[in-house]
């Protein structure tokens, strides 16, 4: 039997998702609850794998067992086996033919900034602080250039194994409500660290040090070390994965205070 998973975790105690020898990751504390919930050996694959630092609302993965259990029994079973900073928000059978990775259609990271003079006590490990003020609206404007599919050579890590680094960017919004900025973007795939490096770009603008039009002239360029830093993991959420209706996989419900709305 396939069993797909939802999950949600605070990526600030772990070394990433993926599992590495002496290091916390999210996947190893997972694969041991889920173990221990199946009494046998489970091997989880992710639709994405997040670096260290990094949160997620809606990560997905699938795994294979020969354990019998309920919906209900996977979802408490494994919570109960879980810290307080990873859990399971739903499980459930899926088809064969289906794939965490491959299936998904589309990925939604956002990236939370907050920008005023004072630090955050509450969220100091949950957003990246800004102390300059942002000029949203420039932003904006830089980001329109960046969608559509192109080669975002120029976006992605020297550690990138990616095959292609052709992309399509379906969407990369940038709002402001307050002392709080958040970038939301959308693709196919993404580029590891594309949504940091592009968080970075965007920031380099808000920032007035670089003009938009610079964004074209980095995309167009191709050249990594033309671009901006690398924008801090606290501020990356793994917000949604899509995937076809016919899965019939839960969609992640709202949370409080994080709506694109109240933002």
């Amino acid at each position: 039997m396939r069993i797909a998973v939802g999950i949600e975790y605070d990526g600030s105690g772990f070394a990433g998702w993926q599992s590495q020898q002496g290091l916390r990751t999210v996947q190893q504390l997972l694969e041991d609850a889920l173990g221990a919930v199946a009494a046998q050996p489970v091997s989880l694959i992710a639709a994405g794998r997040t670096d260290a630092g990094v949160h997620a609302r809606a990560q997905v993965a699938h795994f294979d067992t020969d354990a019998e259990r309920s919906a209900r029994g996977w979802l408490l079973g494994c919570n109960t086996e879980l810290p307080p900073d990873v859990s399971l928000a739903w499980a459930q059978p899926v088809p064969a033919h289906f794939h965490a990775r491959y299936c998904a259609e589309e990925r939604i990271y956002r990236y939370l900034i907050l920008n005023r003079t004072a630090r955050s006590a509450l969220h100091a490990a949950r957003a990246t602080w800004v102390t300059r003020a942002l000029d949203a609206p420039a932003m904006r404007e830089a980001a329109a250039l960046l969608l559509g599919e192109h080669d975002f050579s120029a976006f992605r890590s020297a550690e990138c194994q990616a095959r292609s680094p052709v992309r399509r960017l379906t969407r990369l919004s940038v709002a402001r409500r307050g002392d709080w900025v958040l970038i939301e973007a959308a693709a196919n795939a993404f580029l590891h660290h594309m949504v940091r490096n592009i968080a970075g770009l965007l920031i380099a603008v808000g920032k007035g040090d670089e003009s938009p039009a610079w964004a074209r002239s980095v995309l167009e360029g191709r050249d990594r070390t033309r671009g901006a830093a690398t924008a801090p993991a606290a501020g990356l959420y793994l917000w949604e994965i899509r995937y076809p209706a016919a899965f019939g996989l839960p969609a992640p419900g709202p949370e409080l205070g994080w709506s694109a709305d109240q933002l």
